[in-house]
């Protein structure tokens, strides 16, 4: 039983905000590596008890964010994937999950809260707003592949279970700004939600291996996992924020006849809204 674990480094416990800890050149960069990779390895260690064979990491953070070196030996480490979408996931995976994870743009009370960059307003599939979250999760739909588990800050999670409400999920801080911001500047938005209360990341990783073990061991005695439903075509539309004040917001309107996750892998092709 193989399982998938996307990783990305905003939504794990005790990273306080973006600048500081989430770009390589980043004071507190390392310290942010290391809280992820430890929070993947909790992961790795429930999947391997609820019966998990194999597992795979895909570092998803932009700038890298899983260490080797601290890595859990029985997984292997995916990253670099010149197809882009689905990042390596196919239909040899039994099932996937996430830690790490950010709530989508525009979510109320999250932290260090986007869609790719700060430049996004609203992501959406046929209608349906998504994240990063989202765009991987229809990816393992088309594939069929359960999502099993989502581990972030509270407001991803609650992202989790609206989507996907048969998922296994665990949560190492919440957000704690209001409103959606969706009238700010790219450089506003960035400077946006970075209010939290965290858990230790010790009593994070506790309850994201329990979350995980839970998914793992659902899906190891083969208990039927729910799956978002799919319908082509698919409409992809993207609306994104000005990078600076006076400029026009833009909205990108793509479309496949058959497939998301081609729909996904798009160029963009900006328009004035």
């Amino acid at each position: 039983m193989k399982i998938y674990l996307m990783t990305d480094m905003e939504g794990a416990a005790g990273v306080l905000n973006h600048d500081d800890w989430c770009m390589r050149t980043s004071q507190f960069y390392e310290m942010g590596r290391e809280f992820l990779t430890l929070e993947a390895n909790a992961a790795i260690e429930g999947f391997f008890a609820g019966g998990a064979t194999a597992v795979s990491v895909a570092d998803g953070h932009g700038q890298g964010a899983i260490n080797p070196k601290l890595l859990d030996p029985r997984a292997e480490l995916m990253r670099g994937w010149p197809q882009g979408f689905p990042f390596g996931l196919d239909s040899s995976f039994a099932g996937i999950g996430w830690v790490g994870q950010h709530a989508k743009a525009g979510t109320e009370y999250s932290h260090i809260t986007h869609t790719q960059w700060f430049n996004y307003i609203d992501l959406s599939i046929n209608g349906v707003s998504i994240g990063e979250f989202g765009q991987m999760a229809l990816c393992a739909a088309e594939l069929g592949i359960p999502v099993i588990f989502g581990a972030g800050e509270q407001a991803f999670t609650e992202e989790v279970k609206a989507l996907t409400p048969w998922a296994e999920t665990a949560s190492g801080k919440r957000g704690v700004t209001p409103g959606k911001g969706d009238e700010l500047t790219t450089d506003q938005y960035r400077a946006r939600n970075l209010g939290a209360v965290h858990l230790s990341p010790e009593r994070a990783r506790t309850l994201i291996r329990q979350a995980a073990e839970r998914g793992a061991h659902r899906l190891a005695r083969g208990e039927s996992f729910g799956q978002i439903p799919l319908k082509a075509p698919f409409e992809r539309v993207g609306r994104f924020r000005p990078g600076v004040e006076g400029e026009p917001r833009t909205v990108s309107r793509e479309a496949h006849p058959t497939s998301v996750i081609a729909a996904l892998a798009m160029p963009f092709s900006p328009q004035a809204e």
